[in-house]
């Protein structure tokens, strides 16, 4: 696993944060399995080893900071929803790693997708304080992470809250955080005179939606967002956007 462990295409795509004492082993675990009925434990070693391969609607991920092993480290949290991030002292995180048969391919939806409804099948077990979603660099409530996750299952929109961060800088900008690792850009928006907070973050939600069914800007162009109207976008650089409502 150490080798594994070092892999960038194998690096945890999210982890449950628990008072450390209270991560579930491999026990909990296989029950929790056999409960929930939407995941099986398809390899599970000595419980010291602190890992375990988990199968999900036909995709593999390695489950690593399992009790018995070696814990594993809150990742790096830069936004919070419905989490105090001065509770993140004393933690100890449950990582959702890719399996090496989809390794490379943790940036494609249908991963992602499975991911996060693994993460909340596993939130069931225990008290997990926080899910975090890492590209993101956040920590999210778990009721509110299955809220926000649940619609896009069923056909809905991308879930930003949970899956990308939006962050308003002084001037009044809304910029995001992980949308990076799903189109290679982040954006910073701004809005128009007279434009509320409240209108902008619903801009900027409704915005990562169609950028993560658009794909990058390379030139630019209208976003036209049903029910806010339309966001001029332009690359400012090869990993930036620039958007303003228009």
């Amino acid at each position: 696993m150490d080798e594994i462990d070092q892999t960038p295409d194998c690096a945890p795509l999210a982890s449950l944060l628990y008072d450390t004492g209270s991560v579930p082993g491999i026990t909990g675990l296989m029950g929790a399995a056999t409960d929930c009925g939407d995941f099986t434990v398809s390899h599970a070693p000595p419980e010291d080893e602190g890992w375990a391969e988990v199968l999900r609607d036909g995709l593999t991920f390695d489950l690593r900071g399992l009790a018995g092993g070696k814990s594993q480290p809150v990742p790096v949290i830069d936004h919070a929803v419905g989490f105090n991030l001065g509770q993140s002292q004393g933690l100890s995180a449950l990582q959702i790693c890719p399996g090496p048969h989809i390794a490379g391919a943790q940036r494609l939806l249908p991963v992602i997708r499975v991911a996060a409804a693994l993460a909340v099948s596993l939130a069931k077990i225990g008290q997990p304080r926080a899910i975090c979603w890492i590209p993101a660099q956040n920590a999210v409530a778990p009721e509110l992470f299955s809220q926000a996750v649940q619609p896009w299952f069923e056909g809905g929109p991308f879930p930003a809250i949970a899956l990308a961060s939006l962050q308003r800088s002084t001037d009044g900008r809304i910029a995001t955080t992980g949308l990076k690792f799903l189109i290679g850009q982040e954006f910073s928006l701004a809005g128009e005179a007279g434009t509320s907070p409240e209108q902008l973050a619903r801009v900027a939600v409704r915005l990562v939606d169609w950028l993560v069914a658009h794909g990058p800007v390379t030139q630019p162009t209208h976003a036209i967002l049903a029910g806010t109207g339309a966001v001029f976008l332009e690359a400012r650089d090869a990993t930036t956007i620039l958007a303003r409502c228009s």
